[in-house]
């Protein structure tokens, strides 16, 4: 054991929360150390085994995730997961959560959850193509919510407008229950050549750690402990210096010159400065790698005077990379960095020892077995279902209007409204890969170039369907996400997730996690799409109060042939309108047309994974006969919601009928799953009802396309001018 200079630590409770460990933690350290940890060890200590770097609370419920594939090159583990997509080509993806960054500083929070996610594509040797971000805040006339949703929407253009990679898609939702908690998910996607990965492994003793990038600063210390992983309170403003500041030119500049060099085919490995800064992107190489690491703090470039190893170990500065490199090649790394106006400073090496030990000049300030930072503690906790869901549920009182009222107050409803007011801030089509882009299909569409080939991308999440049933809030969420793909032309293959709960020592919250989980694992397996990479954001909770469970999924599809790809829109007078699925007695529990109204009452919609796998099979099957004009899955709102929005988007009307023996509420608004309604030329009609029949899948002709308004015969007829009206998002 090296001798070190820093001085052990008097421990109070106020710096053990500081840095989010428990007493017993401390005291596990101690025991597994054989000494009292000095500053600087455990800032480390904090950093690694915090939730949003130890997934303490996590972890053992994720094995439940099917993660593996016959398309799945790289799943859990890595920076992010890699699905082959054929031709020699793979797409790596992930999503993050930045939701307590951006509670605290709504703009330079979203920013850097953009920049974060990013680094976590082009870590691995892939070119990023594609955001997509999901959004949740509190009551949209809430001068607060307004400050945040404003700042966040600002953020993520800024950094994805100005870094050259298209925003592609999303969702926002708004309810009282993230009023003081947002939820920012950002995705994003690249792509690679299969032959061509980069881990993060630091392997070879006597090679070389480079950082690269941005000098470091005192931004985000304690950014992973402190902020993200325990429950905002009414001191969060003063948590403003946790948080990063973003530099997109910079990074762009960092995308182009780690591209390059690795394609020199110089390198051994590559990790992103994110959480935890240089602490976390040690720790993990060195773990990944099997080897130990020795680093000098003093050789790292900074941008404020006096800071400390402990500071230097743990900012979370943006815009920095860690690489591995032998040391011959060290000249030509350093001469690509400098012809992109980078400079990389070789701060340590990869020694054999399993420790990373941290050097200030001379002094050793820090040396810890990297197994100890890496395998943070993990709880099994038992759960408890909420109260609430075993309620009974109250009488839903009468609807003040008529049905056609009804549909205007559910279109003018915040989760429903669309979007345009925020997709038209983000740059979604540079890069030329957009083929269908936001607001004009259920998922985004982008070419694969040099191929006949295509993706979608799709990212979803009901958190009021989790808050009335975790587990099949969860399998809904993997539902509707691999539908949008499907509903777009894609057969869906692979999914990443965020897990966004409460604090999970509550038992009503840890229940919440675990079935949600539960739900998705039997999803994904069903439909087939693997969990290949995703995040865990916990304690989302202010004042004791959380928000909804909010799992999100991020899902990809393959269109083996770009010219499947299929809008939401209707497309011309005379086409017919089709219903695959059916509602089979669901009723409004769940929906938006309750929430509307401020209520928030179950039962869930109900979801038969064997039905959704049918449906979306009989729609694929159909599209790539080229039978299907559009097509659009019902979700929020219900049916009449998704077959006003596929006449907004086509700009053409529908005339149909409803069932009169029905009641309309119910009818019109309920949010069953499973269903698609897709238009097809008149001469088709018997062709998908002939393959509705042999899928078992229920099928009904709905009505024709045509004129200027949605009219339901006998229930209502409203005109598309005055349907837009009230689509419109308010003030945004």
């Amino acid at each position: 054991m090296t001798e070190l200079i820093a001085t052990p630590m008097t421990i109070d409770d106020a710096t053990l929360s500081e840095i989010a460990l428990t007493r017993d933690e401390y005291a596990m350290i101690i025991e597994r150390l054989g000494r009292v940890p000095n500053d600087v060890e455990l800032g480390m200590f904090g950093a690694m085994w915090s939730e949003h770097c130890g997934y303490k609370n996590s972890r053992p419920l994720l094995r439940n995730f099917p993660t593996t594939g016959a398309r799945v090159i790289q799943g859990p583990g890595e920076n992010a997961g890699v699905v082959d997509v054929g031709d020699g080509l793979a797409i790596v993806m992930k999503v993050e959560s930045h939701n307590h960054p951006s509670a605290v500083e709504p703009f330079q929070g979203a920013a850097t959850g953009v920049g974060g996610i990013i680094r976590d594509i082009f870590t691995m040797g892939a070119r990023p193509i594609a955001i997509l971000d999901s959004l949740r805040f509190g009551e949209l006339n809430a001068g607060r919510t307004r400050y945040l949703f404003n700042g966040v929407v600002a953020g993520i253009a800024h950094y994805g407008n100005s870094i050259g990679v298209p925003t592609v898609g999303g969702e926002v939702a708004f309810a009282a229950a993230y009023q003081e908690n947002p939820l920012v998910n950002a995705m994003a996607v690249g792509v690679i050549d299969a032959k061509k990965l980069v881990r993060a492994k630091a392997t070879g003793v006597g090679n070389l750690l480079l950082l690269v990038g941005a000098d470091t600063g005192r931004d985000g210390i304690h950014g992973c402990s402190g902020l993200a992983s325990r429950e905002l309170s009414e001191t969060a403003e003063d948590q403003r210096p946790t948080v990063q500041v973003g530099n997109p030119f910079l990074e762009k500049l960092l995308i182009e010159a780690c591209l390059e060099l690795h394609e020199s085919g110089a390198i051994v490995g590559m990790q992103d400065l994110g959480a935890a800064g240089i602490t976390s992107a040690v720790v993990e190489a060195a773990s990944k790698g099997g080897s130990g690491v020795e680093i000098d703090v003093q050789k790292v470039s900074r941008r404020a005077a006096g800071m400390t190893a402990y500071d230097v170990m743990l900012s979370e500065s943006q815009e920095r990379m860690l690489v591995v490199v032998k040391p011959e090649s060290v000249g030509l790394v350093q001469s690509i960095f400098d012809r992109w106006g980078l400079h990389a400073d070789v701060i340590g090496r990869v020694t054999d020892d399993g420790l990373v030990r941290v050097r200030h000049g001379e002094a050793v300030v820090a040396e810890v077995p990297v197994w100890m930072l890496a395998e943070a503690p993990t709880y099994r906790r038992v759960g408890r279902r909420p109260s609430w869901l075993d309620a009974p549920v109250s009488m839903i009182p009468p609807d003040p209007g008529s049905p056609a009222e009804a549909l205007h107050r559910v279109l003018h409803f915040p989760d429903v409204a669309n979007k345009r007011a925020v997709f038209r801030q983000y740059d979604w089509s540079v890069q030329t890969n957009t083929l269908l882009g936001p607001g004009q299909a259920d998922a985004a569409v982008l070419r694969l170039k040099g191929t006949g080939k295509a993706i979608a991308l799709a990212i979803d999440g009901n958190g009021r369907y989790c808050y009335l049933d975790p587990y099949r809030g969860g399998a809904i969420a993997v539902a509707e996400a691999a539908r949008n793909v499907v509903c777009a032309g894609a057969e869906p293959i692979a999914a990443t997730d965020c897990l966004n709960f409460g604090n999970p020592e509550k038992p009503e919250v840890y229940y919440q996690l675990e079935e949600a989980i539960r739900g998705m694992s039997d999803a994904c397996r069903t439909l087939s799409t693997p969990i290949v990479s995703g995040n865990v954001s916990l304690y989302n909770e202010s004042n004791g109060r959380a928000i909804y469970p909010t799992p999100i999924v991020g899902m990809l599809g393959l269109l083996e042939d770009a010219r499947w790809r299929t809008g939401a829109g209707f497309q011309a007078a005379g086409d017919r309108v089709i219903l695959l699925g059916s509602d089979e007695g669901h009723g409004l529990g769940g929906s938006a047309y309750l929430a509307e109204r401020g209520l928030i009452v179950g039962p869930a919609p109900g979801l038969d994974l064997a039905r959704e796998r049918a449906v979306q099979q009989l729609c694929l099957a159909a599209i790539r006969r080229d039978l299907i004009r559009s097509a659009h899955d019902v979700a929020d709102g219900g049916l009449v919601v998704a077959l006003a929005e596929s006449c907004l988007l086509g700009g053409i009307g529908f005339v149909g009928s409803a069932p009169t023996e029905e009641e309309p509420y119910r009818w019109l608004f309920n949010e069953a799953q499973s269903r698609i309604v897709v238009s097809v030329r008149p001469e088709d009609v018997a062709t998908v009802l002939a393959m509705a029949r042999e899928a078992g899948v229920p099928a009904s002709d709905l009505g024709v396309v045509g004129g200027e308004r949605l009219t339901l015969e006998g229930w209502l007829s409203e005109t598309l001018t005055d349907l837009a009206k009230s689509w419109a998002l308010d003030g945004a």
